[in-house]
């Protein structure tokens, strides 16, 4: 486990921006010590990397929560954008000390070339990227849902969610395609439907990979049903839709 101050030095995040993470649903402590310390695993510490990824992308924190949350989220994809992104930085910083180095040789020169300054192609890339997610009707119809949201109203569907797959813990050992189960997994579709976009049976099916994939999913939902819940979950789901 990390606490803030560790995450705080190997991140350069600041104790107040967890804290503000925190407050609006976006990056959660793994766990709150008897002492009153929060805590961090390494699925935190991941969705922290992937946090900062987007806002090198500039992304907002509310446009962030969407993507993360969406059935349509790659992390692969997201770690090669951030590999490129951070090529196209290298090469500009480059380019940037080149020229300072020939100041510093030659002196200021009236016939400089100044494109070492120019960032066009990281603004063009981040642009393109970022239209990736932006073009997905799940993130367009949960930004108009939650447009008017608060941080209250934001742990409020946590808290309601989470129910769900705690309900889903009380019969993790039984069979996942059982007419309960099966309701359970509708009951979560409609959910979803219902309070960020349209969650058709193939979305559905989506995020019951995501939620049996690993990472902070996994684990949170595991922490409100118990171990394997959220791999029951997406049993029950693939049960529930009739596709793999």
């Amino acid at each position: 486990m990390w606490t803030v101050h560790e995450l705080c030095e190997i991140s350069g995040v600041t104790a107040r921006a967890l804290r503000h993470y925190d407050a609006v649903g976006l990056l959660k402590p793994t766990e709150v010590s008897a002492a009153g310390y929060r805590l961090y695993d390494d699925a935190a510490l991941e969705r922290l990397q992937q946090i900062l990824l987007f806002r090198e992308l500039e992304f907002s924190l509310k446009e962030i929560k969407a993507i993360l949350e969406s059935p349509g989220f790659d992390r692969n994809r997201a770690l090669e954008q951030q590999i490129t992104l951070l090529e196209l930085k290298k090469e500009h910083i480059e380019n940037l000390i080149l020229f300072a180095k020939g100041i510093k040789l030659i002196g200021v020169n009236r016939k400089m070339d100044f494109t070492a300054f120019d960032t066009g192609k990281i603004d063009q890339y981040a642009r393109e990227a970022k239209k990736l997610y932006e073009s997905t009707p799940e993130y367009q119809e949960f930004l108009e849902k939650s447009k008017d949201w608060t941080p209250e109203r934001d742990r409020a569907m946590e808290a309601q969610i989470m129910g769900i797959f705690a309900r889903f813990g009380e019969i993790r050992d039984t069979d996942p395609g059982s007419p309960e189960a099966v309701a359970l997994a509708r009951e979560l579709q409609g959910f979803i439907t219902e309070n960020f976009y349209n969650c058709s049976d193939k979305v559905l099916m989506g995020l019951g990979k995501m939620y049996s994939g690993g990472g902070d999913f996994t684990e949170n939902i595991d922490k409100a049903g118990g171990p394997g819940t959220a791999e029951f979950a997406a049993r029950a789901i693939a049960a529930a839709t009739g596709l793999e």
